[in-house]
């Protein structure tokens, strides 16, 4: 290795190897370098035996960090002094023992770069072993080529999203990175979408702005005053015993409980009962897929009838409420939207829905997400984002008890005042030195958000509104951009280390089709398994798990206490892997531009700097971090003084406006009127809108007779998106995998006793679920916790094709998720509440019609394996 990236390289010095140590390491899986759960990993003769959870006070007496505790109702409420792990977190050691890592380079057995290409075959070619040196060559003459050919904006760049939490090493885009230090910076970046809170970015930000998602904001020490005041806490599309786990740990969960110590009452509104319902529920209301907007104008309609709206906050707090009112009694359509109206399109019995809007109108009620989740993610959810908000507005969110509570604090992140938990004295950032994915700061001229990307590539010119970053305001909503932007290529190398697009995002069947076109000439993965995009990859290149890496973590979400800690490293590399940073390193060196991509520093100057811009160098020193491994930020002792959520604005709307034209809660959003006059799948008065231009995907449409069931696809109870899924510990998990009598674990799908005796299913049956975009194997679940006319497949599964791009053995139901955005203007992904249908199969069939296929080697307990793939090398089985 030349002497110059010497300093970049890792390895367990040999008189460490076989010593007893402990490391701690960030268990969360946010991925953009805001880490959470720390955790200690146990190792013993260089290798993981144990995961568990970290001591706050096991080098610090707890009163130097300054505990804090929240009293209501003779009852106290504190954070444990250990972190709260989940089952995905203690187990992820499986992960690094995978017999599905990626043990060296590897090309696609038929591309060659000086001949034939062969584009049609990716997802169908093996891949044979090649050295490190003959990947870096090809990389950096593939960079050079079309560069000169095409133009610097011809490569692009795909480097963010779901994958460990990593600091120094890049929590996805050591890549982009790297290409800033190239010339002048110029390429095509893959952008990251608000998936997770579609319906509130792209909705209820034109409701009451609340920047950057469109959540309720400040949040500040919300759950003092739901403890203090609030009598009834719904949970509409939230799941808190699974939708914090991958981020924040189980803060969420202990919190639940504590609110049935409190008495406070737990109503959860959702098509299956959920983790969360089956354990903290006193109400569980069965709603159909992606209706919910019809059964908040129900709401409505029942307040306005009688009166039990607050006038007076209506009067001062909101703008245009007769317009809305007029909608909801029938004015402007002639359908008043009564309980009868909505009890047809709900399911949900009239009487239920009246029950529950005479139960809100008289007690101090707030609402609970966990960001996202199914609810917020399906065709149109900016409708039941707004009419959420609006009805919060009519009984006087800010008031004491009345908040949207956030669950995953996302916002917390960047900013302390979005979580709703107490607050410590200062947030730990690691944005300043967080070395991948630098585009979430700043976009290129040409960017592409990921769910244009086949499209983009199949039928340019692609036309969207908003970046869709995460951070864009609600104003950048109404800016048209273009992919191909004038004066740029399209695009014709791609390069991944987030390759997750198969599972994750939307019509994925489509990805195919784009990732064989002959445009794209070259494409290159980095991944640390052999999984869903790595199998259309030309060179794979293999990259280290968090464990085999030296680096730091902090943890601002999970809600227990803010904190610092070193990661050393706890293994030596796994076959021949390299960090994402590394692999950067050497491309750099390749190109020439090594001290320049590096400014002069190594791994652990770089650990130095982001420890000094981290926000909290005032408070400890270095050597302490040093000594201590890891330090807790105190609480702020003033905690108490700070505003409850939007209490100011409640108090004094004037002095403390909205991010909205009136500076109020906008039932007609002026916004939407001036840009979109037209738009009627998000017209400025929050409609409910079964099917449209965009979507046809509601029982009430045609298309329903040949394809009658919905889909719910929740954020995945035993995994985060994409990753986890080959832990044969949670695989053993019926609400996770249900072997096949080949052998086989396929996916769950949860399908109610009444659909499945319609259809001849019984309970561990293997099912196709499909449309026109495809179709998915899964394992049949018979249970009642699903509402009749729906079946619940978590996203995120493997992807495994039998027929590639058509039929997929792994259960990723993204496959078959809609094409198009969550309306015409907003760009957002819709990937729940879509129509399919569902039959029995005969796997003897199946085998004798797909013999290559379904004879693919797997682990029995870990599913598809490396070893399938390749050729001539040595199998990881």
């Amino acid at each position: 290795m030349p002497e110059q990236r010497q300093k970049q390289k890792q390895k367990v010095p040999v008189s460490d190897a076989k010593k007893e140590k402990q490391c701690i390491k960030g268990m969360g899986f946010a991925s953009f370098g805001q880490n959470g759960n720390p955790a200690i990993v146990e190792v013993k003769d260089g290798k993981i035996i144990r995961i568990r959870p970290f001591y706050y006070d096991a080098k610090y007496n707890p009163e130097k960090f300054n505990p804090w505790s929240i009293e209501a109702r003779g009852i106290s409420f504190s954070p444990p002094m250990r972190t709260l792990q989940t089952p995905h977190g203690l187990a992820y050691k499986k992960r690094v023992y995978s017999p599905n890592r990626i043990l060296y380079p590897m090309k696609r057995v038929d591309w060659d770069p000086d001949g034939e290409r062969n584009t049609q075959n990716r997802g169908k070619s093996g891949y044979v072993r090649i050295s490190w040196d003959e990947a870096l060559e090809m990389i950096v003459s593939e960079i050079k080529r079309v560069r000169e050919k095409y133009g610097p904006y011809a490569i692009f760049l795909q480097g963010d999203g779901h994958g460990e939490t990593k600091v120094v090493h890049g929590a996805h885009g050591c890549h982009t990175l790297l290409f800033r230090s190239i010339g002048t910076g110029e390429f095509t970046v893959q952008n990251r979408n608000s998936d997770s809170w579609e319906g509130w970015f792209w909705g209820a930000k034109h409701v009451w702005g609340m920047e950057h998602f469109g959540l309720e904001t400040p949040a500040t020490n919300i759950f003092q005053d739901v403890a203090e005041n609030t009598d009834m806490m719904l949970f509409i599309g939230c799941d808190p015993e699974t939708t914090p786990w991958g981020w924040q740990g189980q803060m969420a969960s202990k919190a639940c409980y504590w609110l049935s110590e409190l008495g406070i009452k737990s109503v959860y509104i959702c098509p299956d009962l959920n983790y969360g319902a089956a354990v903290h529920a006193d109400k569980w209301i069965p709603i159909k897929p992606n209706t919910d907007a019809a059964m908040h104008l129900a709401i409505a309609y029942i307040w306005i009838r009688e009166g039990s709206y607050d006038k007076e906050y209506v009067r001062t707090h909101t703008y245009g409420f007769e317009d809305f009112k007029d909608y909801v009694m029938g004015k402007e359509d002639g359908i008043a939207k009564t309980p009868k109206w909505a009890a047809e399109i709900t399911g949900i019995p009239a009487r239920t829905i009246i029950a529950l809007a005479e139960e809100w109108a008289c007690k101090r009620t707030s609402i609970a997400h966990g960001n996202g989740g199914s609810y917020i993610r399906g065709p149109y959810s900016s409708e039941p984002a707004r009419l959420e908000v609006l009805l919060l507005a009519m009984q006087g969110v800010g008031k004491p008890g009345i908040h949207q509570v956030p669950f995953v604090g996302w916002g917390a992140m960047f900013e302390l005042d979005r979580m709703p938990w107490p607050v410590s004295l200062s947030n730990v950032i690691m944005w300043p030195t967080h070395r991948g994915n630098t585009s979430v700061r700043s976009l290129p001229k040409q960017f592409i958000p990921k769910l244009f990307i086949h499209d983009a590539i199949l039928n340019p010119p692609v036309s969207w509104y908003s970046t869709t970053l995460w951070s864009a305001k609600t104003e950048n909503q109404f800016v048209k951009y273009t992919y191909p932007e004038e004066g740029c290529s399209e695009i014709h190398l791609m390069w991944s280390d987030s390759p997750c697009l198969m599972t994750c995002w939307n019509d994925s069947n489509k990805f195919v089709e784009a990732y064989r076109s002959e445009k794209i000439e070259c494409m290159i993965v980095q991944h640390p398994w052999l999984e869903n995009d790595c199998l259309f990859a030309d060179i794979i290149l293999p990259v280290n798990t968090k464990f085999e890496e030296e680096d730091i973590g902090s943890d601002p979400v999970s809600g227990l206490y803010n904190c610092i800690w070193l990661e050393k490293q706890c293994i030596e590399p796994i076959g021949e892997s390299k960090s994402d940073y590394e692999i950067a390193c050497m491309v750099a060196e390749k190109l020439g531009i090594y001290e320049k991509f590096t400014e002069g520093k190594s791994i652990q100057d770089w650990i130095k700097t982001a420890f000094e811009n981290a926000n909290v160098s005032h408070m400890v020193s270095w050597e302490e971090l040093v000594k201590n491994e890891y330090w807790v930020v105190p609480t702020n002792p003033e905690w108490k003084k700070q505003p409850r959520g939007i209490y100011n604005f409640y108090k004094e709307p004037g002095k403390n406006p909205l991010d909205t034209p009136s500076g109020k809660i906008e039932f007609y959003s002026q916004n939407l009127a001036k840009h979109f006059p037209d738009d009627k799948e998000r017209p400025p008065v929050p409609h409910w809108i079964p099917y449209g231009e965009s979507h046809q995907e509601s029982l009430e449409c045609e298309r329903a007779k040949k394809y009658p069931m919905l889909v719910v696809s929740n954020h995945p109870r035993w995994g985060v998106h994409a990753m986890h899924d080959d832990i044969s510990w949670l695989r053993e998990i019926k609400t996770c995998k249900i072997k096949g009598i080949d052998g086989y674990q396929y996916h769950t799908a949860w399908i109610h006793p009444e659909d499945a005796a319609r259809r001849n299913i019984a309970d561990g049956d293997i099912v196709k679920i499909y449309n026109e975009r495809g179709a998915v194997l899964c394992g049949a679940w018979l249970t009642e916790r699903i509402i009749p006319g729906s079946i619940s497949v978590d996203h995120g599964a493997k992807y495994d094709p039998v027929v590639t791009g058509e039929l997929d053995r792994g259960g990723a139901i993204n496959t078959i998720t809609p094409h198009n955005p969550l309306s015409k203007n907003a760009s957002g992904m819709a990937t729940s509440g879509f129509l399919v249908e569902i039959e029995r199969v005969n796997l003897d069939e199946l085998h004798k019609l797909y013999p290559e296929a379904m004879k693919r080697p797997f682990h029995k307990d870990a599913g598809p394996i490396f070893s399938a793939f390749t050729f001539g090398g040595k199998s990881n089985g």
